[in-house]
């Protein structure tokens, strides 16, 4: 075994050892030096004193506090490598910097980009950065890879860009960029993906980014591009998707878009696109996504389109495409999407599309097809959305267009079709909306439809089905609408139906009905309109009915009803139209109908109603049109009639009335064919006697008594001149006395029920002398403020501004305002309480309106987003009825001149009122109308900037803009700007609005529209697109606006597209074509 004890060396080694131990220290000393110097070169490249750090540090200081303290690792004097957001290379230089979704806020413009020549990437997707892109951006000359996305920059895209020529990815998308594309960006020989949608770019796209021959994603869509698609765009042989979507590009597709044999995706939709589709289009062999709709493209759809067999999606849709559709379409065997609808197509459906077994949505629908649905649609079985409607086409429905169980929706109305409802339908479970209206279909409804968990809308009316209602509708939970009106349908109406719990709208009219009203129907409280009219019903209408708190519409008419009116249908207070018409009801009318404050539409004719009018009808002081005719009703006309102030439209004809006729122009002016058959009327109106005059006598029998009354009413008359002679002397006295010596005869204070002393010293005092801390408005030539009454009363008070010249136009505006509203009365016109013209002070006293105006409203998020669709519609028909009664019930007729959002103000319940009439001017036939201009800019009427003259239709424009603003949210400048444009071009009004979806106009703080809201928005839609016709003599009337906005119901033979497709397909052109 080996020892392990130390060994004695020689002293030779032991000399050697110690010399070799001395050069390894030395070593080891000078290696440590060295360490040392190149560790202090290191911490010099990586400290404060490098350009790098102190451009990021200088940056960090210009954001703001949020931000900073999201950058906490930025320090001076440490290692920058280690920031946060901050990669470097191996020389420690930074390389990459990635502050995405870091909400940093400030501008780029304090970040010194020629500080960073070894950057390669930068990334600050998703930040609030603002202000522009700095030109030295131009200085990256190494980066690669650059995202500005989603922030708030505005400005333009520098020139310098084009200086990066590393670059591969460009994203500047969802910004405010404006001004147009730099031809530069040609020269980014090395990119490969460039986004820049969602911005305000203008001008044409260069041609120079046909040089980007390595480019495969181009995305600019959603700007303000104009001009012609370049032909140069066919060059990008590395192409593989191009959206150019939603801008306002003209003139042709190019030819030569046929060279792009690597394109997959091209959307080109929502722009201005004319000419043909070229036959090019077919060599895009690689093609699986082609979107063209939403121009204005002609011709045929050329048949080289069925040489894309890789084509998943084909949408050429809202066009103005015209010939057959070519059968080569049936050769797109991968198709899943084919839209074709709104175009002119016409001719038969080709039989090939049976060839597309994997379609899902096929939609052909606002076209002139005619001829059968082939038969091979039956091999398409992944059918989803089948949309045929508004054609002529002829034959029944594909027998298994069901067949796959996918269908969800199936509309066809608007066309001749016949025969019975396939059987694949009855089953078909996955349905949520069916529209086969308006056709010639037949069969047996009781047999043919089934139970659709999914089903929330469904529309038979206006065929030929016969059968009785099945109790199974009741178990379609989610059905919201239901309409079978103008069939055969005979039976009772089944009980079970109000299990359906979400049933907003029940049209069963115009059929044979028997039986009475289901006493549960009160249960449905979700109930919006019902309409059971023309049919053959009997009994009484249950009482439950008023359980109905929601209901719009009641339409009874033309039944066999009988007994009398329940009173409990004066709970419904939302009721906007009650038809009772042509039944047996007897009886009186209710008194508790008066209750119904929103009534706009009342009719009880041909009815065997008895007794007196109810005095509490005069409360109804919305309605509009009233129709008590052919009954037995007694008495005189309740003077309550004269608050009804929107009364347009009466017919009392065929009673026993009598008495005078109310003073109001409804009645005054009425024909005599809606007053005759009643015995005692009298009045002003045409074809009645005038009324007796009281105090004159009827019979020489009378003047004995007489001749001993008339001598003590004279004693006592005398009496009575002499006490009020003797009064009125000591109250002059006494308000001599009191007068301040500052008021002469000129001073004018007045109001109406109130000592005006007093009041105008609590108005002084309530305002604390008109103090801006009560001040809510400013307006063109008074302030507004809020005054509160110590008894709790609150008025608004508008006071004159003050002029060391006596400002005219302020003092005429003051009598103009005063005259207007003491001589009109209507519940959607703010109410004057009194005025005090004064050498100090001259003020209005209103009724205040604690809403504030609409303008108010729209700019406030939660007061916008509570001013939902129904209050708006209601706002609409408010205003619109307001000024028919200025325009059309007054005498002389009024015009208003600034109809605005800051005049039009709300109450508590967001009615609306219209203030401010200062500019308002009595329009007096045989006078000049001229004057100054007057009104708000934005809301003017064109034609102001040419004339002068005062008529109503300057109001139904300001009315137009007004409207669309409430839709919008926001005022409608910039699309006024764009039709305006476009319609002094060469193209139509109706051809520039045809990209733009209604919908997409919508205030997006509202959710989307549902039910019977949705088609009164178009309606009110199509009326403001009416109003603002460029030729006055064009815009209809307020009258006219106001009986249109307030029919509930639409017509059966309405072309109004949202009662033909669906809502968030409709256009603004077709609301122009429809007006």
């Amino acid at each position: 075994m080996k020892s392990l004890a130390p060994k004695t060396l020689p002293k030779q080694f032991v000399s050697f050892q110690i010399q070799f131990m001395f050069v390894i220290i030395l070593v080891l000393v000078v290696s440590f030096e060295a360490t040392a110097f190149a560790s202090s070169v290191t911490r010099k490249d990586v400290g404060e004193d490098v350009p790098e750090s102190v451009a990021l540090l200088k940056w960090k200081a210009s954001l703001d506090n949020q931000s900073q303290s999201l950058l906490s690792s930025w320090v001076a004097g440490s290692n920058h490598c280690k920031w946060i957001g901050i990669g470097c290379n191996k020389a420690s230089r930074i390389a990459h910097i990635d502050l995405e979704s870091y909400s940093l806020r400030g501008v780029l413009s304090d970040l010194n980009f020629s500080s960073f020549p070894h950057l390669l990437s930068l990334e600050l997707f998703n930040n609030s950065l603002y202000g522009s892109i700095p030109s030295n951006i131009g200085s990256l000359r190494r980066l690669t890879y650059l995202s500005l996305t989603a922030n708030h920059l505005s400005g333009t895209i520098p020139s310098e860009i084009g200086q990066l020529s590393n670059l591969k990815i460009l994203y500047i998308n969802r910004n405010q960029l404006g001004g147009s594309i730099p031809q530069e960006i040609g020269l980014l020989n090395s990119l490969i993906e460039f986004g820049a949608y969602s911005n305000n770019l203008i001008g044409s796209i260069p041609p120079s980014i046909g040089n980007l021959s390595r480019l495969t994603i181009l995305y600019i869509y959603y700007n303000k591009l104009s001009g012609s698609i370049p032909l140069e765009i066919g060059q990008m042989g590395s192409i593989i998707a191009i959206s150019l979507a939603g801008n306002n590009l003209t003139g042709s597709i190019p030819t030569s878009i046929g060279n792009l044999s690597t394109l997959t995706t091209l959307y080109i939709f929502d722009n201005k696109l004319s000419g043909s589709i070229p036959p090019e289009v077919g060599q895009l062999g690689s093609l699986i996504d082609l979107e063209l709709s939403e121009n204005n493209l002609t011709g045929s759809i050329p048949a080289s389109i069925g040489n894309l067999s890789s084509l998943t999606f084909l949408y050429l849709r809202q066009n103005q495409l015209y010939g057959s559709i070519p059968p080569e379409v049936g050769l797109l065997r991968s198709l899943i999407d084919l839209l074709l609808g709104v175009n002119n197509l016409n001719g038969p459906i080709p039989n090939s599309f049976g060839n597309l077994n994997l379609l899902q949505n096929l939609y052909l629908d606002d076209n002139k097809l005619t001829g059968y649905i082939p038969p091979g649609f039956k091999n398409i079985t992944n059918l989803k959305d089948f949309v045929i409607d508004l054609n002529k086409l002829t034959g029944p429905l594909p027998e298994n267009i069901c067949f796959g169980g996918l269908l969800t929706k199936l509309t066809a109305h608007g066309n001749n079709l016949t025969g019975p409802i396939p059987k694949s339908v009855k089953n078909c479970c996955s349905l949520n909306r069916v529209r086969l209206d308006r056709n010639q279909l037949s069969g047996n409804i009781s047999e043919d439809f089934g139970i659709y968990p999914n089903l929330s809308y469904m529309d038979l009316s206006h065929n030929n089905f016969y059968g009785e209602l099945s109790r199974q509708w009741g178990m379609c939970h989610n059905l919201t609408s239901l309409k079978i009106s103008n069939n055969n349908i005979s039976g009772e109406i089944p009980p079970e139906l109000v299990e359906a719990t979400q049933l907003s709208i029940l049209d069963l009219s115009s059929n044979h009905l028997v039986g009475e009203i289901p006493m549960k129907f009160g249960s449905s409280v979700s109930l919006f309109n019902l309409w059971l009219n023309d049919n053959q019903l009997s009994g009484n209408i249950p009482q439950e009915i008023g359980s109905l708190n929601n209901l719009r519409t009641l339409n009874l008419a033309a039944n066999n009803l009988n007994g009398s009116i329940p009173g409990e249908l004066g709970d419904c207070l939302k009721l906007l139209n009650l038809n009772l018409s042509n039944n047996r009801f007897a009886k009186g009318i209710p008194s508790e109908l008066g209750n119904l404050h929103g009534l706009e539409i009342f009719d009880l004719s041909h009815n065997f109603l008895l007794g007196k009018i109810p005095p509490q009808i005069g409360a109804l002081n919305r309605l509009e049109t009233l129709n008590l005719s052919n009954n037995q009703l007694s008495g005189p006309i309740p003077s309550s009639f004269i608050d009804m102030l929107s009364l347009i439209s009466v017919d009392i004809s065929y009673n026993q009335l009598e008495g005078p006729l109310p003073d109001m122009r409804a009645f005054q002016k009425a024909p005599f064919e809606v007053l005759k058959g009643n015995k005692g009327l009298c009045g002003n109106a045409t074809g009645l006697k005038a009324c007796l005059q009281q105090g004159v006598s009827k019979e020489k029998g009378k003047k004995g008594v007489l001749l001993i009354v008339l001598p003590i009413l004279g004693f006592l008359l005398l009496s009575l001149m002499v006490l009020g002679y003797f009064m009125t002397f000591r109250k002059k006295k006494r308000t001599i006395k009191n007068k301040p010596r500052q008021v002469n005869n000129e001073n004018l204070f007045t109001i109406w029920s109130y000592d005006g002393k007093m009041v105008y010293e609590n108005i002084i005092e309530a305002t604390e002398n008109f103090s801006d801390k009560h001040c809510v408005g400013k307006g063109a030539y008074g302030t507004v403020y809020r005054a509160a009454f110590p008894n709790g009363q609150v008025v608004a008070v508008k006071k004159l501004h003050a002029s060391s010249d006596g400002d005219m136009d302020n003092r005429k505006g003051f009598t103009s305002e005063i005259n207007t509203l003491t001589k009109i009365r209507h519940h959607n016109i703010v109410k004057l309480y009194g005025f005090c013209s004064h050498s100090r002070h001259s003020f209005l006293v209103y009724e205040f309106m604690e809403g504030g105006s609409i303008g108010k409203v729209l700019t406030t998020e939660d007061e916008a987003v509570e001013l939902d669709w129904i209050k708006r519609v209601n706002v609409v028909k408010g205003v619109a009825n307001a000024l028919s009664y200025m325009h059309h019930d007054s005498s002389p007729p009024i015009i208003h001149r600034d109809i605005s959002s800051k005049n039009v103000l709300f109450d508590s319940e967001y009615t609306a009122h219209i203030s401010d009439f200062g500019t308002a001017r009595f329009v007096k036939p045989n006078t000049s109308n001229w004057t100054s201009f007057a009104g708000t800019f934005g809301y003017a009427a064109p034609e102001l900037a040419y004339t002068m003259e005062v008529n109503a239709k300057c109001d139904v424009y300001s009315f137009g803009v007004l409207t669309l603003e409430l839709i919008m949210g926001k005022h409608p400048g910039d699309l006024l700007s764009s039709l305006s444009s476009s319609s002094s071009s060469s193209s139509s009004t109706s051809s520039a609005a045809k990209g733009i979806l209604l919908k997409d106009v919508l205030d997006q703080r509202l959710p989307p529209p549902r039910n019977q809201v949705t088609e009164q928005l178009v309606v009110v839609s199509k009326l403001a697109f009416a109003c603002l016709q460029s030729n006055p003599l064009s815009r209809p009337t307020m009258r006219q606006v106001a009986m249109k906005v307030s029919d509930q119901r639409p017509s059966v033979h309405s072309q109004l597209p949202s009662i033909h497709s669906q809502f968030y397909l409709i256009t603004l052109g077709e609301l122009f074509d429809l007006n």
